[in-house]
Parts: C-alpha cells; structure tokens; sequence
C-alpha cells in the first residue's frame, strides 16, 4: 500500500517545519506536501489522506477550506483565535479545530495519526467491497454457466451429430462445404472438452468445500474438548 500523504498548507513556513518535523520523529511518518494559501487556487493536491489548514487570512480561508471540505478526507483546522474557530466551527462543522494553546502540536500529531489509520481502514475496507463485488459477478457468471451446462451440451451433441451425417455422404458436399463442415465439427468437439472441464472443476470445488467442511468440524470438536 503507499505511503499515506497529509497536505499542510500555511502561509508561515515555521508551521509546516514544526508539524513535519515532530510527525518524522514518530515510529511511521507519513508523505508531506506543503503548500501556501496563495498558491492552493492555482495548484489543488489532490491524493492526500489527511489535510492540515493554518490560520490562513481570512480572504483565503474560504477558498481553502470550502473545497477542501467537499473533497471527504479528514480536516484539522490549527487556530489562534475565538473568531476563527467560531468561524470555521460555523460554516464548516465536519473540520476538526485545535487551538494553538500548550501541547497543540502533540494533539495534532496525535489525532492525525488516528485520522490517518481511519482513512486507509476506510480505503482497504471499500477495496476489499469493490474485490467481492467482482467475485460475485463472476460466481454469478460460474453459476449461470454450470446450470446452462445440459442445455449446451445438448445443443452441441445435435450439431456434432448433424455435421458426421453430412460427413458420411462426401459425393454431396463440395470440397469447401466439406473443409466448413469438418471446422464446425472441430470446434463442437473443442468446446465439448471445454464444457468438461468446467464439470471437472465443478466436482474438485465440491471435494475441496467437503474437506473444508470437515476439518472446520474437527477443529470445533478439538476447542470444545479442550484439547
């Protein structure tokens, strides 16, 4: 999985120097990108898991946290004063605020770390949905295949049948009906062996789901026994 990514933007560089510097020092550092709020209009991150706002001016808070709030990633808002905070806590109440105040950085590295774990939990557990739903679509597919499976034999036993009677009488055909004739036959006995395999495959998931079931069921005996 990569590396996760927390997007600092601050109009002070000392700020972004202080979050990233304390955050390297933690046992798994996540990727930094740093911008300013003058530079995020003309330049929106996009890729990051958790976003980091300074105390921008108040021109520029708008412009930043607005889109930023729509984007669904988890937001901390770093202010200094009542006014901001009431500001931020007002328009946009999904931002998590921290005051500036004594041990606001640990607090900040702290709960960015939590948010950080949440939001790959979050992006591994819409992976894992996304993988299941395509399995299901092809056990679906499996399914509809195995019970279609009589009928498509008994489709491709008529046309095998069909194509040696035409065969047997070789004074009728023409040279090139005969070469078309001997294809379609070639081609019912390839997928005929193909149709065989999926009985094959079908009778060794049976064996294996069978053992599977078993082995759960001494492992249930074995635990309420005790040993």
């Amino acid at each position: 999985m990569n590396t996760p990514t927390v997007l600092i933007i601050s109009d002070e560089a000392d700020f972004s120097r202080q979050v990233t510097a304390r955050w390297q020092v933690e046992r798994s550092a996540p990727g930094f990108t740093l911008l300013s709020g003058d530079l995020w209009p003309r330049f929106v991150a996009d890729g990051f898991d958790v976003a980091i706002v300074d105390e921008l001016r108040r021109e520029l808070l708008s412009v930043v946290l607005e889109p930023l709030n729509s984007a669904g990633q988890p937001i901390f808002c770093v202010c200094r004063d009542a006014a901001t905070e009431e500001l931020v806590r007002r328009r946009w109440p999904r931002i998590s605020i921290l005051r500036q105040d004594d041990g606001w950085l640990s607090a900040l590295i702290l709960a960015g770390n939590e948010a950080l774990h949440r939001s790959r939990a979050e992006s591994r557990a819409r992976a894992a949905e996304q993988a299941c739903a395509a399995l299901e679509q092809q056990a679906t597919l499996g399914r509809y295949m195995v019970e279609m499976r009589l009928s498509l034999n008994n489709a491709l036993t008529s046309i095998l049948g069909n194509s040696d009677l035409l065969l047997l009488e070789p004074g009728s055909l023409s040279a090139q009906a005969r070469a078309q004739i001997e294809t379609i036959r070639n081609m019912t006995l390839r997928i005929h062996e193909i149709m065989q395999r999926f009985s094959s495959l079908e009778k060794e998931m049976n064996v294996v789901a069978k053992q599977a079931e078993k082995d759960a069921g001494k492992r249930y005996a074995a635990t309420a026994a005790g040993i």
